[in-house]
C-alpha cells in the first residue's frame, strides 16, 4: 500500500502542473477549467491533510504542534483565497488577485510542509502507520469525489492542535 507521504507528495507535484496549465490558459474558458479543479483539488487535499496526517504528526512530530498550527493557517489561507477567487469574473483583475494569493500560499505551505512536516512525520511514523493513513488517505478521496460531504470552512489552528494532542 502506498505511504501517506508518497501521496501527498503527488498531490503536491499536482498542484504545480496546475498552477502552471494556468499560466499556459488562453481565454476565460480555459482558466475556468484550470481552476475549478485545481481549487476542487486543494480543497480536498487540505481535508484530507487535516482528517488524516496531521492529527498524527502533532502527537509525534519533534514540531508537531507548530508545524500544525502553521499548516492549518496556510490552508486557512488558501481556502480564503480559493473562496474570494469565485467572488469575481474569471479573469478579472481582482479574480487573478485571489488565484495569485492561492498560489503564492500553496507554494509557501508545500515548501514548509516537504521541507518540516513530512521528515518530521517519517522520523516518528513506522512505515505500517504510514501504509495505514495511506489507505484512509485513498479512502478519503473516493467517499468525497468531487468534495462530496466536505464544507471547505476554515479551522482555528490553536483549537484543532488542542483537540488533536
Amino acid at each position: 500500500m502506498d505511504d501517506i507521504t508518497a501521496l501527498i507528495l503527488d498531490d503536491h507535484a499536482a498542484f504545480r502542473r496546475g498552477f502552471a496549465r494556468l499560466d499556459d490558459a488562453r481565454d476565460e474558458t480555459e482558466l475556468l477549467a484550470v481552476w475549478e479543479a485545481l481549487a476542487l483539488h486543494l480543497d480536498i487535499h487540505a481535508e484530507a491533510e487535516e482528517t488524516i496526517l496531521y492529527p498524527h504528526l502533532v502527537r509525534h512530530g519533534d514540531d508537531g504542534e507548530d508545524e500544525t498550527t502553521d499548516a492549518i493557517g496556510d490552508h486557512n489561507e488558501i481556502r480564503d483565497a480559493i473562496a474570494e477567487s469565485k467572488l469575481h469574473p474569471v479573469g478579472s483583475d481582482q479574480w487573478w488577485a485571489a488565484v495569485w494569493k492561492a498560489r503564492r500560499e500553496n507554494s509557501e505551505h508545500l515548501a514548509e510542509e516537504e521541507d518540516g512536516a513530512l521528515p518530521d512525520f517519517r522520523r516518528h511514523v513506522g512505515v505500517e502507520l504510514r501504509a495505514e493513513l495511506g489507505a484512509r488517505w485513498l479512502t478519503f478521496y473516493g467517499e468525497h469525489k468531487n468534495g462530496r460531504n466536505l464544507t471547505f470552512d476554515d479551522k482555528d489552528p490553536q483549537k484543532y492542535v488542542q483537540e488533536h494532542r
